[in-house]
């Protein structure tokens, strides 16, 4: 192959990658710009700061709190999303009558806006007229009305249990097409040789959707850590900023006080920590196809 040959699939992809450079590096070049710099509430620049930006972000206890409630809520939305999809989409992979409309009815509330179901769940959980109150008190369990998003530990909690079933569609597909990748006759030489349901889980279908479990982590993990319709929708961060993450302290920074400066340094803190979360997956996952 000569070199002119060889330099002909790199002029093709050419074109893209100076679109997708001019779409990433414009931004993000511009949110460097306007961090590092004392800027009013209209985006005019007025000279470098010295990062006072950032020094001011790390001395502010509510950016603190954001920054370890974002954590928290990644971790407990994703790694909750990933043991309920599980059991789900094992279920879903039997060939059971009506399965058909069993994964419409689960693909369903994927279909819906993010916003559109945190703005009913927040109706469902108002304190004087929800339907949770309603139903609870209907079952008997329990006796006057609960304010769910009154408090902060208990809207958090209702939050995140929020996010885990909005995110269960997604990841149960995921894992479908997993499980339906897997050859049914594993299944029937283990079952030949004895092997119960629980070790045929634990030495065949375990191990071979663990690409899609990874694939299940890192999307989610990005999609999850940048969620803004919930948090947003049902408090809007409150009460006190109590239930607040990053992306919602980030909105109030830039839209509501006015702080664009500090704003940008929050977009580059949470572009750097998926940035860091990123390459540790890719080393991983070379890791384990060198293996």
């Amino acid at each position: 192959m000569t070199s002119r040959q060889a330099a002909i699939p790199y002029l093709l992809i050419l074109p893209s990658l100076v679109l997708a450079a001019a779409i990433i590096f414009w931004p993000v070049g511009s949110l460097i710009e306007i961090a590092t710099n004392d800027v009013n509430r209209f985006g005019q620049l007025k000279g470098w700061n010295d990062f006072a930006n950032f020094a001011a972000l790390f001395a502010n206890a509510d950016f603190i709190s954001a920054l370890w409630r974002t954590g928290l809520w990644t971790l407990l939305v994703v790694g909750g999303a990933l043991l309920v999809s599980v059991p789900v989409a094992l279920i879903l992979n039997e060939d059971f009558y009506g399965r058909d409309i069993a994964r419409v009815i689960l693909m369903l509330p994927w279909a819906v806006s993010l916003t559109m179901t945190a703005v009913v769940w927040r109706w469902a959980l108002n304190g004087e007229s929800g339907m949770l109150n309603s139903a609870l008190m209907g079952l008997g369990l329990i006796s006057e009305n609960v304010q769910w998003l009154a408090s902060g530990d208990l809207a958090f909690t209702m939050q995140v249990l929020i996010g885990i079933l909005v995110t269960v569609p997604f990841t149960t597909t995921i894992f479908l097409g997993g499980l339906s990748s897997i050859p049914q006759d594993l299944y029937e030489a283990s079952a030949l040789e004895g092997a119960s349901r629980l070790q045929q889980f634990r030495h065949i279908t375990l191990p071979l959707l663990k690409p899609f479990v990874n694939i299940a982590l890192v999307l989610n993990t990005i999609y999850v850590f940048n969620s803004f319709p919930i948090i947003w929708v049902t408090t809007q961060g409150g009460p006190a900023n109590s239930t607040d993450i990053l992306v919602t302290h980030l909105y109030k920074l830039g839209f509501r006080i006015g702080k664009l400066g500090e704003a940008s340094a929050v977009s580059l803190i949470m572009l750097a920590i998926l940035l860091v979360f990123t390459i540790i997956y890719v080393r991983l996952a070379m890791k384990e196809r060198e293996a």
